[in-house]
């Protein structure tokens, strides 16, 4: 039977060869990123935060480092301790972070702040197991924080590193059945003396060098250990299974405004924790269904006592379903009966309505 660890097919002083010139690599080229310890620093004796580390790896849990940064940087203005993250009202948390997506991260990241706060005196655990205990921290999130954060061995597994991976070793497994195969590769290559630092290079060497598309092998430090490099088949990996088309789900959405420039407001409402979009805000609106004829009339969905006008549609792509809404808008001028649990938010970009991306765009068909 094959061994799950391809690298363990590779002699001892292969895998310190391709440690230390991954390695001098990092030193040399490794990205510096504003939450990250470079060896410089460690050498100058800095040390890590493992607040910052720990608030980098939730937000790019589904994000890139150029989308996250400003992210990054306006949450550590706003909140620069756990202590005063967790004293942050939720919906002041869940506002910041409209538009990075995946919106059960920024209420995981406000409970786990209030744990780490309030029942671990600020300080994050080292052990893998008390890191996954706490919210929103999964198995790759506790690994990338030991290392990153505290300098300790552990099993750093991104879509870059599954990419390196899998093109070093010519996975032919698709993903995802090949996840557990790759980890177990990438865990035999770590490097027991500089863990933190390795784990960071792996990955920059994934980002930075071999790309989805047009890797620079003639840069890689690992090209002559390559399976797919040899064989010229770099971008047939990692192999991914056949993708599902996409379901489609329809809505319709009520946008009622109110007021001129700058001081325009939207009507909104929070969603409810649980689900898609899980405590954000929403303009008022249907369920979404599988059946665009199953929709309500609009005279029986719309909220009462406005004139509305069809805004046009949006169509905005989740991970797991599009969804195409039809947008409704009404301008409110006077006295009118609005719907419960509703309040108004700005919609003027310079004073930011928290609202998610599919619906900005909503409010922006309205306008």
């Amino acid at each position: 039977m094959e061994s799950r660890s391809r690298a363990g097919a590779l002699k001892a002083r292969d895998i310190t060869a391709m440690r230390a010139a991954l390695l001098a690599w990092y030193d040399r080229e490794g990205r510096t990123l504003p939450w990250r310890i470079r060896p410089e620093d460690r050498a100058a004796g800095r040390a890590a935060d493992p607040y910052a580390v720990w608030l980098s790896e939730i937000m790019l849990q589904q994000t890139t480092v150029p989308h996250a940064a400003p992210y990054y940087a306006r949450f550590l203005i706003l909140w620069p301790s756990v202590h005063d993250l967790a004293a942050a009202p939720r919906e002041d948390v869940m506002a910041e972070w409209a538009g990075l997506g995946y919106y059960a991260r920024a209420r995981n990241l406000h409970a786990c702040a209030q744990v780490v706060s309030r029942e671990l005196g600020g300080v994050f655990p080292m052990d893998l197991e008390a890191l996954r205990a706490l919210p929103g921290i999964g198995e790759y999130t506790a690994n990338a924080i030991r290392a990153a954060a505290f300098d300790l061995p552990a099993s750093v597994v991104d879509a870059n590193v599954e990419r390196v991976i899998s093109r070093v070793f010519a996975i032919e497994t698709p993903l995802p059945a090949a996840k557990r195969e790759i980890t177990d590769t990438a865990r035999t290559l770590a490097d027991p003396d500089r863990p933190g630092d390795y784990a960071q290079a792996v990955m920059d060497l994934g980002a930075v060098i071999c790309t989805p598309r047009s890797p620079a092998c003639g840069a890689c430090v690992w090209a002559s250990q390559c399976k797919a490099h040899a064989e010229g088949t770099q971008e047939r990996y990692p192999v991914k299974a056949a993708k599902k088309a996409k379901p489609v789900r329809h809505g319709l959405a009520f946008v009622i405004l109110r007021g001129e420039g700058e001081a325009r407001e939207v009507l909104v409402r929070t969603r409810p924790d649980n689900g898609l979009l899980g405590g954000m805000l929403e303009v008022p609106g249907t369920d979404w269904l599988d059946d665009a004829d199953a929709l309500p009339a609009l005279s029986e969905a719309a909220p009462d006592g406005f004139h509305w006008r069809e805004a046009g549609r949006v169509v905005h792509v989740f991970a797991h379903f599009e969804l195409r809404l039809a947008v409704f808008a009404a301008l409110l001028t006077g006295e009118a009966n609005l719907p419960d649990g509703t309040r108004w938010v700005a919609v003027h970009p310079s004073r930011a309505a928290g609202l998610p991306t599919v619906m900005k765009k909503a409010v922006q068909a309205a306008l």
